[in-house]
């Protein structure tokens, strides 16, 4: 009897063990969704509240080349707060991105490998350059410096607009990286029925809006309205993604 019960508890041991993986792998997966769905959420809230800060506080842009760096000094403050959160926003999105591949893995494993590495890829370069006020301030210094002469004060405008410049190239590149991502990450999620159809087609439309606004940038560098549009399309998608996977941790 012995020798039998010997014979019979491996077998039961493994399937025990099979079992007890897959409660951990299920566990993990409801704590990737929620925490990577919370992230989500709290970027596009945050970013919100970045927008309603600036528009608030600093207002629109000063006309003419020097109008930029002459103001400066007056909103140095809500400018450094601004990058700040807008840093905090993007590496909140991160785990968005890692929970979505996790989640969409297994019904669509190709549009959700590509679409997080391009959604992560996208949000890499917008990072770079998320903290402008770094060269900035250094510039406005030297500008309203006592002793800066007139040739001086027209070289760092010149110096300023090229350092713009720089940063809204790696905006560019962002908004274009990032829709293309997303777009992959609609199709995925409309396969997946934790996720739906309509919640999939959303966002495979907001990618395609915020592919077309990167387009339009591509053409015109300087339309705020296209970019506006693409961070608005981006803002969305990661409101109804993230709020789908926390959702999803409540439900497996």
């Amino acid at each position: 009897m012995t020798a039998q019960d010997g014979m019979l508890h491996p077998p039961q041991q493994h399937a025990q063990d099979r079992d007890q993986d897959r409660g951990q792998d299920r566990d993990g997966d409801r704590s990737v969704a929620r925490w990577g769905g919370l992230a989500g959420i709290s970027g596009s809230v945050l970013l919100v509240v970045v927008f309603a800060m600036v528009t608030i506080f600093a207002g629109p842009e000063p006309a003419g080349p020097a109008g930029p760096i002459e103001r400066f000094p007056e909103i140095r403050a809500v400018r450094t707060v601004e990058n700040g959160l807008y840093l905090a926003v993007l590496a909140l999105w991160v785990p968005l991105a890692l929970a979505l591949f996790r989640s969409l893995r297994r019904t669509r494993p190709a549009s959700a490998l590509f679409g997080s590495a391009l959604n992560i890829l996208g949000l890499a370069v917008l990072a770079a350059g998320a903290v402008p006020h770094a060269v900035t301030t250094r510039l406005s210094g030297l500008y309203h410096a006592s002793g800066a002469t007139p040739d001086e004060k027209a070289t760092l405008v010149l110096l300023w607009q090229a350092n713009q410049g720089m940063f809204d190239a790696l905006l560019l590149v962002g908004l274009l990286l990032l829709p293309v991502g997303v777009i992959l990450l609609g199709v995925a999620m409309r396969r997946d029925p934790a996720f739906g159809t309509v919640a999939g087609t959303v966002g495979v439309a907001l990618g395609v809006v915020g592919l077309a606004a990167a387009t339009v940038m591509l053409v015109d560098p300087l339309s705020a309205v296209a970019a506006a549009l693409g961070l608005f399309a981006l803002v969305v998608f990661h409101l109804v993604a993230g709020w789908k996977t926390y959702r999803l941790s409540t439900t497996t």
